[in-house]
């Protein structure tokens, strides 16, 4: 039902574009998902076709110049990720659950639970890319290894063993209002050292949002 409500915006996204750069609308990359196994998740191309989208870091900042005027304003909406509904329904992710890594940023390679378009730490790290931007490019792999995946992690772990049905649709509910609105989750509780500092997670959450 969510791809057939979609299918007008994923088909004009595509249009537009191709319209304003050239290569293909869609690409998949190689994801980790339940039990280890690999596979390939869709989403709408948001840097210049040149790149190729597993190579380097994988790591985006804020300001990249990769992305595309459009590919930018679709990754502040999250209208990257609507194809991603042909891997739900193909059951390699979830709506709600760890969102899916590229195999070096795998904090656990045999996660029990499905990748699903959202989850608790998705919502927590919704400015991850402004974050990234504090940081030097020669330490940004270092710095997300040593503090944001480890949290990612124990986030989205602390919820997936307790989630319900009504926490999902909480998990679901929260994920629309941030990218409706700019005011921060209060929950997400994190943030980091001012540019030229060392770089800390100011404080982690005792739970999952």
């Amino acid at each position: 039902m969510a791809l057939l409500v979609s299918a007008a915006p994923l088909l004009f996204i595509g249009f537009c574009l191709r319209l304003t750069s050239d290569g293909r609308a869609l690409l998949a990359q190689r994801r980790v998902g339940r039990l280890g196994r690999l596979f390939p998740m869709v989403k709408f191309r948001t840097m210049a076709p040149s790149d190729d989208p597993e190579a380097g870091s994988g790591l985006t900042q804020e300001g990249d110049p990769r992305v595309t005027p459009l590919g930018r304003w679709l990754r502040k909406c999250k209208l990257d990720e609507l194809p991603q509904l042909s891997n739900v329904l193909r059951g390699d992710m979830s709506l709600v659950g760890p969102r899916p890594k590229l195999p070096p940023y795998a904090a656990l390679l045999n996660m029990p639970y499905r990748p699903g378009l959202t989850g608790p730490a998705t919502v927590a790290f919704c400015h991850e890319e402004k974050i990234l931007s504090a940081i030097e490019a020669h330490e940004l792999d270092e710095f997300y290894a040593q503090h944001i995946k480890p949290l990612k992690a124990r986030i989205d772990a602390c919820y997936m063993c307790k989630a319900t049905l009504s926490s999902d649709l909480r998990i679901l509910a929260a994920t629309l209002a941030r990218i409706f609105s700019p005011a921060p989750v209060p929950s997400a509780g994190y943030g980091i050292s001012k540019p030229g500092s060392a770089p800390a997670i100011a404080r982690e959450p005792n739970s999952a949002p």
